[in-house]
């Protein structure tokens, strides 16, 4: 087992022997095509590549060790991070990171490392430059507000941000109406509070991923509810949040901007589980929940959005 720590300029890697879990080995590469070509070199076909998901400093190795035929496997962040700290006390360095993220990948199964088609990742970046947009544009209106001296001085990078804001709109716009892959976009629109950056959010989310099951796509989007036992003790500890803290957030807004609306067929569910005792932060949650279902039923089976059905659904008692 091969674990790999990425950096912008190094590969920290460290070959381990998946029977005694000792390392063979400890080196470190440089993350350009030459580097991760050598690295091949000096390393068994056999040996799988354990690495976790660093943006586009992790891409190359992936890619080009995929491309080889290797075996490449992700180190989800937050438990390998949390094994990391159970057994690295004294020190941490790259090169007891790559040494742990190894270990990681022999102690439990771990997922293949998913790549994304050229288009998935075109339409990625560009949701992810009008998040920034939208940041900076909200920074500075709350500037404005606060400092009405320099509203004038601000005012025309605000237009020159909402120009750019909505050329993105539109290239978002063209990307997700002229590939088939992302036919689910028009369909998620027509969902009361889903709007275009959410649906194709959830479009590029549901094409990149092959979940088999609608709880799959909750667990991913972080809003699957945890479960703690000790003892006697037995209750829910919230939600999980260990998936995509961005989709998470658009679906909590999704399901408050339902519930504003007039053909709001989410309303009977949200008022049965405030009728539960549920905080609204909690009933919303529920309705984000069941805004990531449906959005997976539409993807899974390619379906048309019935809002009678939904409706009809949601009238229904809960077991």
């Amino acid at each position: 087992m091969l674990g790999i720590d990425v950096s912008k300029e190094t590969l920290a890697c460290t070959l381990l022997d998946p029977q005694t879990h000792k390392p063979l080995w400890s080196r470190t590469y440089p993350n350009t095509a030459t580097g991760v070509m050598r690295l091949l070199r000096h390393t068994p076909p056999a040996s799988p590549w354990a690495l976790e998901p660093t943006g586009r400093y992790s891409l190359l190795a992936a890619t080009t060790a995929q491309a080889a035929g290797r075996s490449v496997l992700l180190a989800q962040p937050k438990p390998a991070r949390h094994f990391l700290r159970s057994i690295q006390s004294r020190a941490k360095t790259d090169r007891l990171d790559s040494h742990g993220i190894g270990l990681f990948a022999l102690c439990r199964p771990l997922p293949p490392y998913p790549l994304k088609s050229p288009v998935v990742e075109q339409l990625d970046q560009l949701l992810r430059a009008r998040k920034s947009l939208a940041a900076a544009l909200a920074s500075f209106a709350l500037q404005a507000t606060e400092m009405p001296h320099a509203a004038p001085a601000l005012a025309p990078v605000m237009a020159a941000l909402e120009t750019q804001k909505k050329a993105l709109d539109q290239q978002i716009r063209q990307l997700t109406t002229s590939h088939a892959a992302f036919a689910i976009t028009k369909e998620l629109e027509k969902v009361p509070g889903i709007g275009p950056v959410t649906a194709a959010t959830l479009a590029a989310r549901l094409v990149a991923h092959d979940f088999g099951h609608s709880d799959a796509f909750v667990a991913y989007c972080g809003l699957d509810v945890g479960v703690r036992q000790s003892g006697k003790k037995q209750g829910q500890s919230g939600l999980t949040k260990q998936g995509d803290g961005e989709l998470r957030r658009l679906l909590y807004l999704a399901a408050q901007a339902n519930l504003r609306r007039k053909d709001r067929p989410f309303k009977a569910h949200y008022e049965r589980e405030r009728a539960k005792g549920l905080t609204s932060t909690a009933a919303l949650c529920a309705v984000a929940r069941k805004l990531a279902r449906l959005a997976w039923s539409l993807h899974k089976h390619g379906t048309a959005y019935d809002p009678a059905r939904v409706y009809q659904q949601n009238q229904l008692s809960l077991p």
